[in-house]
């Protein structure tokens, strides 16, 4: 295996330097910039190669044309290039406008929507369906061969119902009833590994089902996390709406340890909805996956950016520091 990726920058110019190459005109780009750019890539390509990426597609992202067309390019490139891409996608957006044009009123307990029978029928009706479909078209447009499918297919995951939480205030575990929303208590990748060996890109809705066979939603994060751990991913990559995990100045953290990442939520620098983001991090790269990282979803070709240039596009979180 090639050297571990070098050590992520915090310049602000290199960043934006980077970002608008990737989006603006190719051509003004001269052929000196371009073996730069490839002598770059090439040692971070390498350290890819045949090796299993999960990407949890969400957020802004999903909902802006533009970004949704340079996501499946990037995932693409990837698959051309070596690596076996894994796409998990949410879709909370877009479930809340169907819900509202039905007239389904849905409401939210620790960030989990309540769904009820009714609902859970909408949930896999636009996941499975309008979603999944939509992102398989994008990356196919872009040359690429996607499939979609969702936890249920060949019992990819199997679930549970989710009947207690940690109370946010009192952080002990409470009775919760939320309806048909679930955790993961198997995943079988032998399907995923199937496409993966093939030239297909698998493209999976956090729809699983019980062993009785009960429908289930499940948290688009929660869901690409288990789906990482399952295939030993290199990385697992969650693309959200925020720049990554900041520190007290709000300044972007470019990588963290575990250690690291547990001492910033003691202390309150991690706060709010990031805190159970960064715990679910903690609790994948404490498995097989080497490294979790938390990307701005809205900046354009964030995963390749991730992937291919020394300084990333986020925070980086792995078990331990990276070695030298």
């Amino acid at each position: 295996m090639a050297a571990d990726k070098i050590t992520k920058s915090t310049s602000a110019e290199n960043n934006t330097f980077t970002k608008d190459n990737m989006v603006a005109g190719h051509q003004s780009v001269t052929d000196h910039q371009k073996v730069h750019i490839l002598a770059e890539a090439l040692p971070n390509m390498l350290q890819y190669d045949e090796q299993t990426i999960v990407v949890k597609f969400g957020g802004h992202a999903m909902g802006d044309e533009a970004l949704a067309d340079a996501f499946a390019q990037d995932i693409v490139y990837l698959k051309q290039s070596g690596v076996n891409p894994i796409v998990v996608h949410g879709g909370g957006p877009q479930i809340a406008t169907m819900l509202k044009k039905l007239e389904i009123e849905s409401e939210f307990v620790n960030g989990l929507r309540v769904t009820d029978k009714p609902t859970v029928e909408v949930v896999e009706m636009v996941l499975a369906g309008a979603i999944n479909k939509q992102i398989v078209s994008a990356i196919n447009r872009q040359g690429g061969k996607a499939v979609g499918i969702s936890g249920k297919d060949a019992n990819l995951m199997i679930a549970k119902q989710i009947t207690e939480m940690t109370d946010p205030g009192s952080n002990l575990m409470q009775a919760v009833d939320i309806g048909y929303v679930g955790e993961p208590t198997s995943v079988n990748p032998h399907l995923l590994d199937v496409i993966s060996a093939s030239d297909l890109i698998p493209v999976v809705a956090p729809i699983a089902a019980t062993e009785a066979g009960q429908t289930l939603n499940i948290n688009a994060d929660t869901f690409a996390s288990a789906v990482a751990v399952a295939t030993s991913a290199k990385r697992l990559l969650l693309l959200t709406d925020v720049v990554g995990v900041l520190d007290k100045d709000k300044k972007l953290i470019p990588e963290l340890t575990v250690a690291e990442a547990r001492a910033l939520i003691q202390d309150g620098t991690i706060e709010g909805g990031m805190i159970p983001k960064v715990e679910g991090c903690i609790n994948v790269a404490q498995q097989d996956v080497e490294a979790v990282v938390i990307i701005n979803g809205k900046v354009p070709h964030c995963v390749l950016l991730e992937l291919l240039t020394d300084h990333g596009a986020g925070t980086m979180l792995r078990a331990t520091p990276a070695s030298s």
